[in-house]
């Protein structure tokens, strides 16, 4: 059966609507699994689809190149999934109006650490100036870290990666550590999902309600303009 799958995939080309299917049908399950694991950060329904996905391509030998050719209509959704963040934003304004010095603090830091931190590190082991630079953008939202890659000289498929790595562990772990330190203001738990981990943590922090999901949108963006700022900075310091 998995030789048959294969066989149709390579003589359908691209195979849009199979890849989509296999993508979306990845997701769903992994969603049903979460749920009856009574909501478990670590069963992260796109670490678990990643996963699954992967194994479909290894097991019908199918190039990423021809998958992605397929279902390259999910990755153009990106954008718009994000830019919709602005709407429970938009219901929360006066929030964000109040805690303006907080945002500003919190932004300051976090974007800061999130760029040079990987930079830094990749510089102090000895590594490329291409890996590090494909490390600097790696919290902003996917879209904008691979177009700042591109810019500066990185790799954008590895920033990609990282970046989707990046929201995977804060959507695992970001809710769980806040809650440790006794942070229940949702506002922070959104906010902190937006600059740590983008739209899979943001996903994540939206089971917490409208609120945290206005500052999660509003850490993805501001963290995302931050990104486009400090990333050439570091790439003119190592030239």
């Amino acid at each position: 059966m998995t030789h048959a799958f294969g066989e149709l995939s390579a003589r359908a080309g691209p195979a849009p609507l199979l890849w989509i299917l296999v993508t979306l049908g990845a997701y769903l399950a992994a969603q049903r699994l979460q749920r009856r694991l009574g909501g478990a950060a670590l069963a992260n329904p796109v670490l678990i689809a990643i996963g699954l996905v992967a194994a479909a391509l290894l097991a019908t030998r199918t190039a990423y190149a021809t998958y992605f050719a397929g279902a390259q209509f999910i990755h153009s959704l990106l954008g718009p999934a994000t830019v919709a963040l602005g709407a429970p934003l938009a219901r929360n304004i006066r929030h964000v109006r109040s805690s303006l010095k907080g945002v500003g603090l919190a932004l300051a830091a976090g974007a800061s650490v999130a760029a040079a931190s990987g930079f830094g590190l990749v510089w102090a082991l000895g590594g490329s100036r291409e890996v590090a630079l494909s490390m600097a953008p790696k919290a902003a939202t996917t879209p904008i870290a691979i177009a700042v890659s591109q810019q500066i000289g990185g790799a954008p498929a590895l920033t990609a990666a990282l970046a989707i790595l990046g929201g995977i562990i804060a959507a695992v772990v970001g809710e769980r550590l806040l809650t440790a330190l006794r942070i229940t203001d949702h506002r922070a738990h959104g906010f902190a999902a937006g600059l740590a981990g983008s739209g899979i943590a943001a996903a994540q922090a939206a089971r917490l309600g409208g609120l945290a999901t206005a500052f999660a949108g509003l850490g993805i963006a501001l963290n995302g303009v931050a990104t486009a700022l400090l990333a050439p900075l570091l790439a003119y310091c190592w030239r």
